[in-house]
């Protein structure tokens, strides 16, 4: 049974949390502010951590930095309020696993969970980040995980790989699982200024809903396309 720790100053957030995770399996585990979320979490050291943004004592951005400190390989999902992007893209600066927004639809904490849950077992697994596909019309990257300082060197392989498949249009399909923090966001921003440069055109496929928002107010929607819908980008030979 996996343990996620949830803080928040709300305690019938709290017991709405308590429910839904328990309902779905999991150890939970709370706390009704940042600073006895932090305590907790040094004691039990939860691999998911589910946290609000605006408490009493410690804020949310504090308690990410703090946990990140502590152990960086902890997925923490903070929860912002609706619309307030400032405060979740300063969380992803931050290494936040994601974000979502109140009030809290079950849907987007069970995908948000579960994106953390496919990370962990994919660090477990060693499995490759990044892959690279033929397609009918594209080379096609594709990326598993999270997109942070320590994905450069498998992404940057990836984007050679696919240049040297000599196909002006380059699909870079992103896992529905898959998060990008802001590390992550540079490297992709450069990576997508030097494939502009060889005169490649690049499309992002399969990015979730929010972290397209993300790439809109953070500009790289300048450099590439964004394909709304979902399709199967996989050609002929995989990689």
């Amino acid at each position: 049974m996996d343990t996620i720790l949830v803080i928040d100053d709300e305690k019938p957030t709290l017991a709405m949390f308590r429910l839904l995770l328990s309902a779905n399996g999991y150890n939970v585990i709370t706390a009704e502010n940042g600073r006895d979320g932090l305590a907790v979490f040094e004691r039990q050291k939860p691999p998911l951590v589910v946290t609000d943004i605006k408490m009493p004592e410690m804020d949310g951005i504090e308690v990410l930095r703090r946990i990140k400190q502590l152990d960086a390989n902890t997925e923490v999902v903070v929860i912002t309020g609706h619309g307030d992007m400032e405060l979740a893209i300063q969380a992803l600066n931050l290494d936040a696993t994601d974000f979502i927004n109140k009030p809290i639809q079950r849907l987007a904490l069970e995908q948000a969970l579960r994106r953390a849950k496919e990370r962990i077992d994919l660090r477990r697994s060693k499995e490759d980040q990044v892959s690279v596909a033929v397609g009918e019309d594209a080379s096609v990257i594709r990326f598993r995980g999270s997109l942070t300082s320590s994905s450069e060197p498998q992404l940057l392989d990836g984007f050679r790989e696919a240049f040297a498949l000599n196909q002006e249009k380059i699909v870079l399909h992103f896992d529905g699982n898959a998060s990008v923090n802001g590390a992550g966001i540079s490297i992709l921003t450069q990576l997508l200024l030097d494939a502009g440069k060889r005169g490649n055109r690049v499309v992002i496929a399969g990015l979730p809903e929010h972290f397209k928002k993300v790439f809109r107010i953070v500009g790289i929607t300048n450099l590439v396309d964004i394909e709304e819908a979902e399709r199967n980008p996989w050609g002929e030979e995989a990689r």
